[in-house]
């Protein structure tokens, strides 16, 4: 799995079904270097104007390939250091990079050559799984309800929400008998993470740090949650760059980041009014919930806020054990989306399953 947030490439084995038998094993994050986030954040300018999802000009697939390379690296590399066999692997699931996302254009774009990856690693493949929901008139995301749903199988609480804060913020309600709620709650990390790369050079605020020391500017905030994104009710997504066009100003490196997490928190708080009940108790994953800040505001505005791990739950791999369970069902051709998690009309499969051409 490789987030908006464009930090890495994170690999993760699960042993399943695809149903109820859920087994996690080990996982690792691959950080990306500053030259390959440079080549991800020239593809997502590139990407810009595309109109057809298969359009590969412009030079993305020059990008599209290495990227590919870059995924193959991963999990050789994950293999070796977790002394797993890698053919012992059944099925890989390859999310991609996703360049542009307009569910409402019927666009959804994820760079990322399935079948070169299943040849380079002689194993089959299961990608572009968002695909299929969007031609069908959903969203295309978020895709990992099905899953949380499995692993809320070991939790008491009811309704519970997990929420994911990647590069875009995501929730997942569940509740009393599985009935599944989901959709973009807003920004996540990636719009704080290019304040941080245009005003200090970092690839993220570590831990928070400036947002703790500056100060939100609630008219930027306010702002920001004006957009006609946080009117509508789910199923609803967004594209990285929604809010691109939304300026900062003049606010110094710490008040600026300490704006983009009121704008993440607030966000999310704000969630609760498309939920049919207050959940219980909101388990936070990806690599929002190592940022204090994001952590101390939503639990100021929220009930029984948990990082991922109080439960037994890895917050750091979730999505990449996801995609391995979605795979799996993809080439069992169960449903991966919802009408409750991404609009689409009817519960529907997708993805599309390579396998790898022989070695030469």
């Amino acid at each position: 799995m490789s987030g908006t947030s464009l930090d890495g490439i994170d690999v993760a084995l699960l042993k399943t079904d695809g149903e109820n038998i859920v087994e996690r094993g080990p996982s690792s994050t691959f950080s990306y270097t500053e030259a390959q986030r440079s080549k991800l954040r020239r593809a997502l300018q590139l990407a810009v104007d595309l109109t057809d999802r298969g359009d590969r000009s412009f030079g993305l697939d020059v990008i599209e390939a290495q990227l590919t390379n870059w995924h193959a690296d991963a999990v050789v590399s994950f293999c070796r250091m977790n002394e797993v066999q890698l053919q012992s692997v059944d099925l890989i699931g390859f999310h991609g990079q996703t360049v542009i996302h307009r569910p409402q254009k019927k666009l959804t774009v994820q760079l990322g050559n399935g079948q070169e990856l299943a040849n380079q690693l002689q194993v089959p493949v299961a990608y572009d799984l968002r695909a299929a929901d969007v031609a069908a008139g959903g969203q295309g995301a978020p895709l990992v309800p099905v899953y949380h749903r499995a692993l809320a199988a070991t939790l008491q609480h009811r309704p519970v929400a997990f929420v994911n804060i990647g590069g875009v913020a995501n929730v997942t309600w569940i509740g009393k008998d599985g009935e599944l709620v989901a959709f973009d709650t807003g920004t996540g990390n990636a719009l704080i993470d290019d304040w941080m790369k245009q005003h200090t050079g970092a690839a993220r605020d570590e831990g928070g740090a400036f947002a703790l020391r500056g100060a939100a500017d609630d008219k930027v905030v306010q702002q920001f949650l004006s957009h006609e994104f946080f009117l509508k009710s789910g199923p609803k997504s967004l594209d990285r760059n929604s809010f691109a066009d939304i300026g900062l100003g003049a606010l110094s490196a710490e008040n600026g980041a300490a704006t983009l997490v009121a704008v993440t928190v607030q966000s999310i708080a704000l969630a609760r009014q498309h939920m049919p009940q207050e959940p219980e108790l909101w388990v936070i994953c990806g690599g929002g919930r190592h940022n204090l800040a994001l952590m101390q505001g939503l639990k100021e505005q929220l009930q029984s806020v948990v990082p991922a791990e109080e439960y037994g739950f890895n917050g750091d791999a979730m999505e990449a054990e996801a995609w391995a369970y979605l795979a799996v069902r993809s080439q069992k051709r169960l449903p991966l989306t919802f009408p409750g998690t991404t609009g689409v009309a009817a519960e529907a499969t997708g993805g599309v399953i390579v396998k790898p051409a022989p070695a030469q």
